[in-house]
Parts: C-alpha cells; sequence; structure tokens
C-alpha cells in the first residue's frame, strides 16, 4: 500500500471515483461544502491517495487542511466547519501553524484491513514536511449512529473491559498516540427545506419535533412552521503528535 500526495500522482488523483461514497446522502449538503473544492486546489499537497500498487486499485483518500492554531483550547475552531471558515472565510487567517484532518476514507472492499492508520499516518508526515507543529482529528466516531440519543460526552466517556475507547475510529486515534481534546458541538450542519430532507433521507417529518436518522449521530430538528430541518453534528477534537 502506498500513501501519497495528490501532485506525485495525478494520475491516481484523476481515479478517486474508484472509491465508493460511504457517507449518508445528507452529509453531501453540508455548509462547508461550498468550499470542498478549494481543498484539492489551493491545498493539493495536504491531500492524500491511498494506492494498492499490487492490484492497481485506489484503496482510500484523505483530505486535511493547514490552519492557524495558538495551541489552546479556546483557540481551536468548532470543528470541520470552524476550520473551513478560519482558512477561507476569515481575512486574517494567518500563517498556518496546524494541520487539520478532515475526512480519512477506506473503500468498503478495502475495510477491515487496518488501511485507516495509513492514511492519519500520512497526515502526520506531511504536517512534519511542512513544518506544522501538531495534527489534529474532529473525529467522527463511527459507531455513534447507533446511539444517536446518547449525548455525545457521556459516549465518549465509554471504554471497553481493556481500557481502551468503546468506538472504534476513536481507538485507532488512540492507539496512534492521539490525545482526546475534547468535543467540538458544532464540527458539521446540514440545513434544508423539507422537502430537501425528503429527498436526502426518503422519510417524511409529519410535524415538528426531533428525527432519528440512518447514518446520524444526532437527531434532525424539524420545524414545520419554518419548512426548515437542522442537523447540527458533533464530533471529537483529538491531537496527534508530530
Amino acid at each position: 500500500m502506498l500513501i501519497v500526495p495528490y501532485p506525485e500522482r495525478p494520475d491516481l488523483v484523476a481515479r478517486l471515483d474508484e472509491v465508493e461514497d460511504v457517507w449518508p446522502e445528507f452529509i453531501h449538503h453540508a455548509g462547508l461544502n461550498r468550499h470542498w473544492h478549494r481543498l484539492r486546489e489551493d491545498y493539493p499537497e495536504f491531500q492524500l491517495v491511498l494506492y494498492d500498487a499490487e492490484a492497481d486499485r485506489i484503496a482510500g483518500r484523505g483530505q486535511s487542511l493547514p490552519f492557524r492554531w495558538d495551541g489552546t483550547w479556546d483557540d481551536l475552531p468548532d470543528g470541520v466547519e470552524g476550520v473551513f471558515r478560519r482558512v477561507f472565510e476569515e481575512e486574517e487567517g494567518g500563517e498556518p501553524t496546524t494541520l487539520s484532518a478532515i475526512v480519512a476514507v477506506v473503500g468498503p472492499e478495502f475495510q477491515g484491513r487496518g488501511l485507516s492508520p495509513l492514511i492519519i499516518s500520512g497526515m502526520r508526515d506531511a504536517a512534519a514536511r511542512h513544518g506544522l507543529e501538531a495534527l489534529v482529528a474532529p473525529v467522527r466516531p463511527t459507531l455513534k449512529a447507533r446511539y444517536p440519543l446518547t449525548p455525545i460526552e457521556r459516549y465518549l466517556a465509554w471504554r471497553r473491559s481493556d481500557g481502551q475507547l468503546f468506538d472504534p475510529w476513536l481507538r485507532v486515534h488512540e492507539r496512534l498516540g492521539a490525545e482526546v481534546l475534547g468535543i467540538c458541538p458544532g464540527s458539521l450542519v446540514v440545513e434544508g427545506t423539507l422537502a430537501e430532507w425528503e429527498e436526502w433521507t426518503g422519510m417524511a417529518f409529519p410535524e415538528t419535533g426531533a428525527y432519528v436518522l440512518e447514518g446520524a449521530l444526532v437527531p434532525i430538528e424539524v420545524d414545520i412552521e419554518s419548512d426548515r430541518g437542522r442537523y447540527v453534528e458533533p464530533n471529537v477534537w483529538m491531537r496527534h503528535p508530530v
């Protein structure tokens, strides 16, 4: 397996559509997606391809984004949305000091082979190559969608009998040396009309209230009077050594 930055293998970048989409449809309509194209256009050296050279298959990808952070909790943005705002919308974002992981995706046919740490390690290497002080990750806990009514603070406190974190994706980061910094409550925000939410989810929303969606970490809040549905996803900030 090779993990390579986009500029080194444009031929592989052209084949990224071989990696099957693993996200619920509504995730593709998050507010931050208006800037998604700029990851590749402005920061190609921080975007990674996971390539199975022996089988000539694209196994996964990793996106990350450098930003300025002074190392304190108070200066840490609110997850992915906050990082995107700081980099792409704030006029005085400043010289980057830190790399933020955005997504690490392994294609379904390659999952279960322990490949995701290669992507995180590739991000950590990229941070080191560019003289950044840390790699942080607003981690989306993979099993939280099975417990959407459990507050993420309680979920984060769950550990297995061997003392390791309950969530497998949080556990991968912890095993790689990352420390938990805390919750980013508004890491991903999706808003839309009820018709849009019905199209994205295949569900009906007959009255105002909270609804559990497949693949969502927390319920969506629906307001019939204003014809709006809003999903605000919490993630977990973790920091890796570089």
